[in-house]
Order: C-alpha cells, then sequence, then structure tokens
C-alpha cells in the first residue's frame, strides 16, 4: 500500500466518531481470537509543536493527549492513534488499518467505511465552516468630521 493512500485512511479514521467507526466496521471485523495485540491501547501526552508565522522556528505549543494501540491480523500490522482518551476508538483505528492493508478486503472496505466517513468528516468540516462564517464581524472605520 502506498503511503499517501494509508496516510488518508489513518487521517479519516482518527478523526472519525467512535460510534459512527464501531458501526460501519463491525461486519467486517474478525473474531477477537483472530486478532494479536501487540500494544493494548494506551494513553499517554504527545508535545504538539508549532511553527512562528506557520513556517518559522519550532516552538513547543502544548501537551495534548492520545491513545494508541497496535494489532496483528494475518501477517498484516496495524497501528491506531485517536486524540483524547478513548481506547476503544484506537482499538478499532488499529484493527481497521490491519485490514486495509489486505488486498482482498480493501476495497471494499473503502467503500463500506472510509468513503462514508470521509463524507460525514466533510460534511462536519463544513457545517463548522458555516457556522464561523456566520459569526463573522465587519469591522470599518468611520473618519470624523467628513
Amino acid at each position: 500500500m502506498d503511503i499517501p493512500t494509508r496516510q488518508r485512511w489513518l487521517g479519516v479514521l482518527a478523526n472519525s466518531e467512535a460510534a459512527a467507526l464501531q458501526t460501519l466496521l463491525s461486519p467486517h471485523l474478525p473474531p477477537p481470537e483472530h486478532v494479536e495485540w501487540l500494544r493494548q491501547p494506551q494513553t499517554g501526552l504527545v508535545m504538539v509543536e508549532g511553527r512562528t508565522g506557520g513556517a518559522g522556528a519550532r516552538f513547543n505549543l502544548g501537551e495534548v493527549a492520545v491513545t494508541r494501540a497496535s494489532c496483528r491480523w494475518q501477517d498484516l500490522t496495524g497501528h491506531g492513534w485517536v486524540r483524547g482518551t478513548d481506547p476503544a476508538h484506537a482499538a478499532l483505528i488499529a484493527q481497521a488499518d490491519a485490514l486495509l492493508q489486505a488486498p482482498d478486503r480493501h476495497p471494499a472496505l473503502m467503500a463500506a467505511v472510509i468513503e462514508p466517513l470521509a463524507d460525514a468528516l466533510r460534511a462536519r468540516r463544513e457545517l463548522a465552516s458555516r457556522q464561523a462564517a456566520a459569526s463573522k464581524v465587519e469591522f470599518f472605520t468611520m473618519v470624523r468630521g467628513e
């Protein structure tokens, strides 16, 4: 699997709502005894960096809680990282990552899981953008004496 494609599906999975992911992925999950957990879900902190002016010198912006998990299904290894403290979400992402790497399952999972989640994510972002635009305030300066 090429890296940009995998980055895309991992981004969609990490930014999806856990309940929606659970609903869409459940029919495709292998039996639990076929999944070997390399790393059970663990929560920790990660330092987030920023850049001055968006492209300048790096600086530590702050810490964010993340939960990660890793599993092996057949000979494929899946990793899941999610912002926050949701171990079930990280475990689902790890399993989905492993399943999506299987050539025989990839097309069906992309159509049944990733595309609907990507559409929902796009809709959530568009709604947030519209709500932000609705609250936009136009400032103007009045010149005195004219």
